[in-house]
């Protein structure tokens, strides 16, 4: 399930979840963005997955310290557990979630 956060609804989505989220911290303008975009949406279909606007969201990419994107941090039960940069595979996107 892919779910789009803002500062409204990323507490209770991402930070509430029992099981991993992956959160995928990206912008429109952005090319590795748009090649992972189809890979974070197929790992959708059999894990929860969050997307944070960076340019719409720019106080949650200052509160988790994104510098650079795409940015993945994966949560569970309210904690960061897993941080990962840049353009990665399906294969690597489904390795990341085993938390």
């Amino acid at each position: 399930m892919e779910y789009i956060l803002t500062k409204d609804n990323f507490d209770e989505i991402a930070l509430g979840s029992a099981e991993p989220i992956l959160v995928d911290f990206w912008a429109s303008w952005c090319g590795p963005c748009m090649m992972l975009s189809p890979i974070v949406e197929e790992l959708s279909k059999t894990h929860k997955v969050g997307k944070v606007n960076v340019d719409e969201e720019m106080a949650l990419a200052q509160r988790y310290g994104i510098t650079s994107i795409p940015s993945l941090l994966v949560f569970k039960d309210g904690k960061l557990v897993k941080r990962s940069l840049g353009y990665q595979s399906l294969e690597s996107l489904q390795a990341l979630m085993e938390v």
